[in-house]
């Protein structure tokens, strides 16, 4: 035993990084919750290195310290304070009626192509993403106003889950995205330069999922029928009903992309602009209350999950597993956007087993230093880069796209979590029905990435003009 312990001892920071990653990821398979596992593996190895250093007694009371500080010291930033702002305004926006109001304003404005309702659904999920920043919470909404219309009018079950759970996922990339500030933040770029470069690839994805529906209910006999019969006059009596959303939405882009507040305001006065139209709108007190308890529980989950994950992360820096790692994958004798792909292939298969933020909060601690290092370091000109993008460019754009391959998680067995959920509000639809329905979508998600990889510029531009890139 002695003897394993002196070989414990004698490791060097890399190897202790590396057993230590791996335990952690054996935890993750055999069921542990992301949040647990990664502190675990975080206190475990930072015990490991300093009692290796410093003795195991003075080891475990510097592993012990910077278990109970760092979780506070890095929670405690401002930034974070975006996430349950926005969550709250998704649920207020839901209880309040907003949300049935804008699918119904969708359904007359759009219902006439084929596959309306279909259509309806993506760009109502689109709206009601562009305030709440939650895809699950998105996901669970519309399940409950969306597919029981879909259905009534013969819709195939699969199909209507399956665009529902979709289209849920594009609250990861339409600001206010509670992902891309996670990301921000880890990675420590600017969120508001962050949450602005994902508007038009959300936007894009939301118009590639609308062409899609399109094309399958033009292609598939009696896919999805159009909703006609609806005139002009009752299409414009819908948009006062959903002009708060818009709102919300128009006073978030001109806060963060004209500079009048930072994000955090943003949020904050988006949230009060919703609770006055929800008290305007006849909402009581028990309403109020299940938005706020829904609020509370979802941000405690995505806190949780990044304490237990920061701890894992500083452990790896006293590792010095992610300049390892760099070194690694610059040193590949093969092309720059050849291991880009591989990297993200991998983030695919991760996603099948790992939720969307665990997994970033995981992975881009040591990705990310490679990913920069690859496009020729932080410094580099877009013109000398491997990417085509400069070195903060590239933090911008291959945010973007690990969100996006982030989102392709939430639909994607067996842990799509958005299935789960769709299911879950909708009882006369499987799991495995959700999954089918959104394989059109994830092949569309896969062709959405691959035109960002080839047009950097759809990602840079607004960050471009707010001389972020």
């Amino acid at each position: 035993m002695s003897g394993l312990f002196a070989t414990m001892a004698s490791m060097d920071p890399i190897h202790i990084g590396l057993w230590v990653t791996g335990a952690m990821l054996v935890f993750v398979v055999i069921g542990v919750r992301v949040a647990f596992a990664a502190a675990l593996a975080g206190f475990l190895g930072l015990l490991w290195i300093f009692s290796a250093k410093l003795g195991f007694e003075k080891g475990l009371s510097v592993a012990m310290k910077m278990a109970g500080t760092i979780p506070h010291s890095k929670v405690s930033t401002l930034a974070l304070s975006l996430i349950p702002t926005f969550i709250l305004i998704g649920f207020l926006a839901y209880h309040a009626g907003l949300t049935r109001a804008l699918f119904e304003a969708a359904k007359r404005w759009l219902g006439w192509l084929p596959g309306g309702m279909g259509v309806a659904t993506v760009f109502s999920t689109a709206g009601f993403a562009a305030v709440s920043g939650a895809s699950v919470a998105t996901s669970a909404v519309f399940a409950r106003i969306a597919v029981p219309e879909m259905l009534k009018l013969g819709y195939d079950k699969r199909f209507a889950s399956g665009v529902v759970a979709a289209g849920g996922t594009l609250a990861s990339l339409i600001p206010p995205s509670a992902i891309l500030v996670i990301y921000a933040i880890i990675v420590e770029q600017d969120v508001g330069a962050l949450l602005m470069a994902g508007f038009l690839p959300g936007a894009v994805s939301a118009l590639i999922y609308g062409g899609l529906v399109i094309l399958l209910a033009k292609t598939r006999k009696n896919f999805g029928p159009p909703i006609t019969g609806f005139s002009w006059k009752q299409r414009f009596e819908t948009l006062p009903g959903a002009m708060p959303i818009f709102f919300v939405v128009a006073i978030i882009v001109i806060c963060i992309y004209g500079g009048v507040g930072t994000p955090t305001e943003a949020g904050a006065l988006g949230a009060f602009v919703i609770l006055c139209m929800a008290l305007y709108r006849g909402t009581r007190w028990p309403q109020l209350k299940s938005s706020l308890m829904e609020t509370a529980k979802l941000t405690v989950m995505i806190f949780t999950i990044i304490w237990g994950v920061l701890l894992y992360v500083r452990f790896l820096g006293f590792a010095d597993l992610p300049s390892a790692f760099s070194d690694w994958i610059v040193g590949l004798d093969q092309s720059p956007m050849l291991t880009l792909l591989l990297i993200l292939c991998a983030y695919a298969l991760l996603g099948m087993f790992m939720d969307a933020i665990g997994m970033l909060l995981l992975t881009l601690p040591v990705v990310y230093p490679a990913v920069i290092a690859l496009n020729g370091g932080e410094a580099v000109t877009a013109a000398e880069s491997a990417f085509g993008v400069s070195g903060v460019g590239c933090s911008i754009w291959f945010g973007i796209i690990v969100v996006k391959m982030a989102e392709l998680c939430l639909i994607t067995p067996p842990i799509g979590l958005n299935c789960f959920v769709v299911a879950g509000v909708r009882p006369e639809c499987t799991v495995q029905d959700v999954f089918r329905g959104c394989m059109p979508f994830f092949a569309a998600d896969v062709v959405t990435i691959a035109v960002l990889i080839a047009l950097p510029g759809i990602v840079l531009w607004l960050p471009g003009l707010m001389g972020y890139a």
